[in-house]
């Protein structure tokens, strides 16, 4: 876990630290099973050429679940997240499997975030911040935003 974050320590701008991600066609089954969302469009080949799409895609709540990991690892454990919202931009595909417990080479996405307004409201010391997901390529497949509270340093 990361050292605390306070109010204080924050200014509009800043980044949020950066989260590297990896998805792999085992885990899009894990996700489907753990979550429910059994959409064959994230795991059947065979499906998913059938609807002109080409490839398995990432589960949208996977790529949401990530972002919101990325804000809670940043804020600390004194901190809370009020607010999580996100909107999907473009499909990503995992990587397959090479063995068991390894995917074969592909692509890396990066969670990041920067810091787009800080105020007190009601005794709360909040911060809001842009959010979003990076394929290799540099570009936002999903784009979101975040609204936490920060405790004060002691």
């Amino acid at each position: 876990m990361a050292k605390q974050l306070c109010y204080e320590d924050v200014e509009v701008g800043i980044e949020v630290t950066p989260l590297t991600k990896i998805a792999t066609t085992q885990m899009l089954v894990q996700w489907a099973g753990a979550s429910g969302d059994r959409n064959p469009l994230h795991y059947d080949d065979d499906f998913v050429k059938s609807q002109g799409v080409g490839a398995p895609i990432v589960h949208g709540a996977l790529k949401r679940a990530w972002l919101g990991q990325l804000v809670t690892d940043w804020i600390g454990e004194q901190g809370e997240l009020r607010k999580l919202s996100c909107r999907y931009r473009g499909m990503d595909y995992p990587r397959k499997m090479k063995t068991m417990e390894e995917p074969q080479e592909g692509e890396t996405w990066w969670c990041k975030g920067k810091v787009s307004k800080k105020y007190e409201d009601g005794g709360e010391h909040l911060v809001e911040c842009e959010i979003w997901l990076e394929n290799g390529k540099g570009e936002k497949t999903t784009t979101g935003a975040a609204v936490v509270t920060l405790p004060l340093r002691s």
